[in-house]
């Protein structure tokens, strides 16, 4: 019980911070939602279902499910991000050492997502774990 409490408040927490990320820019939206996915799919199957029925976030979820995938929209999503903090951070004055941090960081995520595959253009069930 007291697992299932953890699993599902780590869940709402991961699914706020993920809608967060929808309408600011410098917050990642997906590793939320797979975060909340994660922990909904351990506590609660209605939240579970509502973010696999979700019209915006569900085909997310369901392709990283199925086949480990980022869809090439939301890898250049996140390469202009990163390159775009990295830029607002070295013109608001970071100092090299941060930004050298930042930006192997950034190289590290994008390597990562841009060896995902692409979702392939099959149906879209959602699939368990």
């Amino acid at each position: 019980m007291v697992v299932r409490s953890l699993h599902f408040a780590v869940g709402v927490v991961a699914a706020g911070l993920a809608i967060l990320g929808v309408v600011l820019p410098l917050l990642p939206t997906t590793p939320f939602l797979l975060v909340a996915a994660w922990a909904f799919a351990r506590s609660s199957p209605r939240f579970e279902a509502w973010l696999l029925d979700h019209a915006r976030f569900g085909p997310l979820i369901a392709d990283w499910r199925r086949e480990g995938a980022v869809s090439a929209s939301a890898k250049r999503l996140s390469a202009v991000v990163m390159l775009a903090t990295l830029g607002l951070g070295a013109v608001a004055g970071l100092s090299l050492g941060l930004l050298a941090v930042q930006a192997i960081v950034f190289a590290a995520v994008s390597l990562f997502l841009w060896t995902r595959p692409d979702p392939s253009r099959g149906p879209r069930i959602s699939e368990g774990p």
